[in-house]
């Protein structure tokens, strides 16, 4: 689940090189923590969060195959 939400992410924004998915994980519970640059949270965000809910709802359809339960967190890195 972390490439693909890396892949699509990447897809969106302008500085690709930036995009990271750190997986924070049990048995049945994943925290992705998706970090881009600053001046893209707005495009990974989109209006009103539709692209966030977007990201999560593939999220939750892919985990419910595999038994899991996904959250995302998304984090401006600071740094760039």
């Amino acid at each position: 689940m972390k490439m693909l939400i890396e892949t699509m992410v990447r897809a969106l924004v302008d500085e690709p090189d930036f995009v990271s998915v750190t997986e924070i994980g049990g048995m049945h519970t994943s925290i992705l923590e998706l970090k881009v640059c600053k001046s893209d949270i707005g495009k990974v965000i989109g209006k009103q969060g539709r692209t966030a809910d977007a990201l999560r709802t593939i999220l939750n359809a892919v985990s419910v195959k595999l038994n899991k339960r996904v959250f995302l967190d998304i984090m401006n890195d600071l740094n760039h």
